[in-house]
């Protein structure tokens, strides 16, 4: 069996437990740097946002009850004008992650319905 990696947090806390009082300031500081990383709160990039502007005219486009597959959507949506089907594809899988669209598969090929 493998083991298990050690993290940068579990290193510290561990010569915490070991080391002298002038050393636990300096890993304290550390720990809370990593606090301070792991909490950051990140602004969405340029493709996030435009892909975000595409997911909800996709979702303008479709019709409530109607199955679509990702390569008519990809050739007939207004928004999807120059992008390749797995593009299209990798979207729709998002917006089903999200529980905007529903997903369902019929013979390894994935149909796309408004919830």
């Amino acid at each position: 069996m493998t083991e298990k990696k050690m993290t940068k947090r579990e290193y510290i806390n561990r010569i915490l437990t070991y080391a002298h009082d002038e050393d636990k300031e300096y890993l304290e500081h550390e720990l809370e740097l990593l606090d301070r990383k792991n909490s950051a709160e990140r602004k969405p990039s340029a493709k996030q946002v435009a892909n975000a502007g595409v997911k909800s005219a996709i979702t303008e486009w479709m019709e409530h009850g109607v199955s679509y597959d990702a390569a008519p959507i990809a050739k007939t949506c207004p928004a999807c004008e120059g992008m390749s089907v797995n593009k299209v594809s990798a979207l729709l899988t998002q917006l089903g992650k999200e529980g905007v669209i529903a997903v369902s598969e019929d013979k390894r090929k994935h149909f796309y319905t408004l919830a």
